[in-house]
This record gives C-alpha cells, structure tokens and sequence, in this order.
C-alpha cells in the first residue's frame, strides 16, 4: 500500500477542519486534509460569521478577502426576524436583525460579516493550499491507528477505490456531529443530543406580496411544522429548511413536488409559484439536504494524539450564529499549541489545555445557543441568559494551564468591555505606527508577544535576552494617542502583558521584579510546559 507522512493529518472538509488546515499551515505545519465529498457543498449552510471570527481570520490575513466575497444580503442593520404562522401571516414576534448582531465598534475593529458558509468554505481552502496545505477531496479516512508515537491511517480515494496510508504526528477529527472518529475512540457525548431532523433546500420565487415589503433577513414559521425556517440567499432566491421524520422518510425520498408543497405551506399561498429547486451536491444530483439540529458536548476533546474540533467536538441549535464560529475558534486555540509543540517550542503538556479551555467554552455556548432557540420558536417567555451576546462571542474566558494564574475563579464570560485580565481576549485597543492607526489585535498571531508600557524598558531588556518580541506601547514605536492602553489592559506605565498566539491573555504583572528576565523564562516556562 502507497504511504506518505506529514505532521497533521485532518478528517473533514467544511469550515472547520478547513480553518484548522489554514492556521497550521499558517505556523509552517505540513498539513493533510482529506474530505469525502467531491467539493465544498453549493448549500449556504451556515450564513453570517460573528466580529471574533473575522478577527481569527484577520490574524491569518483573511479579513479583506473574506469581507469581499460577502453575499449580497449583507447588510444585517436592514433586516428582519420575524415568527409568524405563515410568511403570509400576522407576526408573533418581530425584531430588527441589528439587535440580533449587536454593533460592538468599541470592543473590535472588525464587523458582522455575512458570507454563505459554501463561499466562505472556497475562500479559506485556497488560501489554505496556497500556504502549503494539502487538501484532498473525494478522499475517506477509513481507518486509523494511534500507536502512541504518532497516528497511522488509511485513506480510500472516493473515485478509484484506491487506498493509501498517511503517517502523521497528530490526527484531527473534523468529520461532523455524528463523528466516527469520536465514535471509534468511544467517546461519548453528553446533553439532549439530536433535538430535530431538518431538510434544507434553495428555492427561487417572488415573494413580493407576503413580504408586504419587510426586508426578510429570519423567519420562523409554524407550517408546515414548528421549527421551519427561511432567510433570503440573494435576489428572489430563499433558503429553506423544515422538519422530518427519519423513521418514515430519508431527504433521498423528497422530490419537487413535495419541496414546493411545504414551502407553499410555509409561505401561506397555497398557488405560489416556486421556479427552481436547486440541485446541492452535483456528482449526485441531490436537492434536499439532511441535517440533524443537535445539542451535545463530547465527553472529552483528546485522546492521545486525536484531538476533536467543531461539531465532533460540540453541536448546537444555529440559532445565534455560534455553532460554526465556535469550531472555527476551536481549530484556532489548537492550531498554535500544535505548531508549538512540533516545533520544539512547548511541551506536550500544553495540548491538554486545548480541552481544559475550549470545552469549557463550547458548553455554556450551547446552553446560549438553547437559551435562543426557545427564545424565538417558543410562546412562553424565555429562559434568561446571564450574559449578553456580545459575552458569549467576545468574553469567553479561559483558566488552564496555559494561563498565570491558573484558576482566576472568574465568570464563564465578560462584557467586552470587561476584559484584560489573564485568561481573557487581549482588548482591542486603537493605536499609532508611523502616523497610521492599527489595533491591538494586529500585534499578535505569530508567538507570543510580550507589551508593555512606556516605562517598561527593564521589561524590554529582560525580553531581547530570551527572544521573546516585545513592544512597548506609548513610545516612539507605538504611540497612544488616548493614553488608556495601561489603564485598559490593567497593568501601571511600567507593567508588562504576555499574550499568546491566540490573542488571549496569559498573564501581566504590574511592575518588573528584580530579575525581569529570569521572571519570563519562568512564566513562558510554566505556559508552554517547557520544564
């Protein structure tokens, strides 16, 4: 049998794994992803990503390309959600989209980005192979063994049965809710697991009458069953999706005719004309895509050299947006421990703090994420939520071993403008190079960074001496026009903040002890598990 190596292998094409093959490579990884699917599905899928996911993707130089591939129903501020019996109905519950996707200009330099999951999929895998990944379409994981040295697996390409084995340090399962990998591995799950099956088409028609001219960005409607949804694709073109029962219909069985009976329903005119249903998949011709909307968090995220992302990882509801960003932040918190570890920069202690501190995370966003959906889809008054939004998407915050100290005994989450202290995104603050401004966030990504204030310049030597980059802020390098940067990231003018690759905080100390170098060497010592 062929046999090649790499260092990482990825089992799953969409969003995340494909991220999680764009920041690895990224760091330098030689990455192999393999995905059984001909091509990224046409289905929209997922339709908006939230400001902290177009910053992971700002820190990997996607942020423009991403913005210029936005679909054209882009401006959220315009729009809509609704819940109604019918789009042809009185509204039960009506709210602007803006207060769904709530302006958060003062917490990060980036906005909303509506995108359909298909384009946004595209966009990363190219700038992904372009970086050096190698991503294989039409090609299944169907085995692998984990020997405790590295992983060996056998892939089988989907078009001439030919298989092949793949020799990687680490193997990570990016293959969906009912991952088989985690499956493999008996990891269970918890939660209340598969809370719906769903069919989900695109359709064109003219729905200029129902709308009685609202601009649409969500609708939940009752017909044909509760749970049926509709938000605009482009133009006169609609996403649709609705329930089913698996037990006495697999998506295979629906046709056009039985697409344009529900949507009619869903609609409230019993003649509308619906012009197209749009084939998905093209190798198979299939119209009508089945998914399960699910609840569930694995029981662990690793096992030995296996690490779970995304979905595999966590599902939850799509209401609020969270369920593809939080994948997409668990393949960037992955990415740099990984690289770090290959290249001899940490020890691998510091890949068991990519479960202590995303798993965490993906919990209370799930319970969000319910928290939303019976919220909009349900008549009694909802459940209230302990944080806002803008907690859930900006505030997470993380105590593991990767973060001085440990243990903050803090909130699972914080108002943005809350955050600074270890354990939290490092804030987006607005600052001066060469008489142009940048934020913050764009000093990191790479390794770590050590910044400090004006006063810092024992913090500076002590940095140089380890190899450690290091910026000082309110100097002649990066001005501070506001003056605030100490006072927003909680340190005094001689203080100093180390924040990892990710953008979090990993630990600040007010002033430089007397020997500011040894005390690095300690704390990098302690965060990369380097002995």
């Amino acid at each position: 049998m062929p046999h090649e190596d790499t260092q990482v292998l990825i089992a799953g094409g969409a969003v995340v794994g494909l991220s999680a093959a764009l920041f690895l490579a990224r760091y330098g990884v030689r990455v192999t992803l393999v995905e059984r699917k001909p091509s990224t599905l046409r289905h929209p899928r997922a339709r908006v990503i939230n400001p902290r996911t177009v910053e992971v993707y700002r820190s990997a130089g996607l942020e423009e390309t991403i913005i210029a591939a936005q679909s054209l129903t882009s401006d959220l501020s315009t729009k809509t959600v609704i819940r109604s019996r019918t789009l042809n109905d009185a509204e039960l519950f009506s709210t602007p989209m803006r207060n769904e996707a709530p302006g958060l200009s003062e917490a990060t330099p980036c906005e909303w980005c509506s995108i359909d999951q298909n384009r946004l999929e595209e966009v990363v895998a190219e700038h992904a192979v372009k970086l050096g990944a190698d991503v294989r379409y039409s090609t299944e994981l169907v085995s692998f063994d984990d020997d405790g040295e590295g992983v060996t697996a056998t892939v089988r390409d989907a078009d001439t049965g030919g298989e092949r084995q793949i020799r990687a340090r680490y193997l990570i399962a990016a293959d969906g809710s009912r991952s088989s990998i985690r499956r493999t591995l008996g990891i269970g799950v918890a939660g209340p697991g598969v809370l719906q099956n769903i069919v989900s088409m695109v359709f064109k028609a003219d729905l200029t009458g129902p709308l009685r001219g609202r601009d649409l960005g969500l609708g939940y409607f009752d017909e044909p069953a509760p749970g049926t949804r509709m938000m605009p694709l482009d133009g006169s073109r609609w996403v649709f999706v609705t329930p089913y029962d698996p037990a006495t219909n697999s998506a295979d069985d629906f046709d056009d005719d039985w697409c344009v009976e529900v949507i009619r329903a869903a609609i409230g005119v019993p003649d509308l004309r619906v012009d197209n249903i749009e084939v998905q998949i093209e190798r198979t011709g299939a119209k009508v895509l089945g998914y399960e909307v699910a609840a569930q968090l694995a029981d662990r995220y690793r096992q030995g050299r296996v690490f779970l992302v995304g979905d595999a990882a966590h599902a939850m509801p799509p209401t609020g947006a969270l369920g593809a960003a939080t994948g997409v932040q668990d393949a960037h918190n992955l990415a740099w421990k990984l690289a770090a570890v290959l290249d001899g920069g940490a020890g691998p202690a510091l890949l068991d703090t990519y479960e202590q501190e995303r798993r965490t995370v993906a919990g209370h966003t799930i319970d969000f994420a319910m928290k939303t959906m019976r919220d909009r889809t349900s008549t009694a008054d909802g459940d209230e939520k302990p944080v806002s939004y803008a907690a859930i998407i900006l505030g997470y915050r993380y105590d593991s071993a990767a973060v001085l100290p440990e243990d903050t005994g803090g909130p699972v989450a914080l108002e943005p403008g809350l955050i600074g202290a270890p354990g939290t995104r490092a804030p987006h603050y607005v600052l001066e190079r060469d008489g142009a401004t940048l934020s913050t966030l764009d000093l990191f990504g790479t390794g770590p960074v050590l910044l400090t204030g004006p006063d810092g310049g024992a913090w500076q030597s002590a940095a140089a001496g380890i190899g450690l980059r290091a910026h000082t802020v309110g100097g002649a390098e990066l001005a501070d026009p506001e003056g605030r940067w100490a006072q927003v990231y909680g340190v005094g003018a001689s203080g100093a903040v180390l924040v990892r690759p990710d953008g979090f905080v990993a630990w600040h100390a007010e002033a430089p002890p007397a020997d500011p170098e040894s005390a690095l060497r300690q704390v990098l010592g302690r965060i990369l598990d380097l002995g």
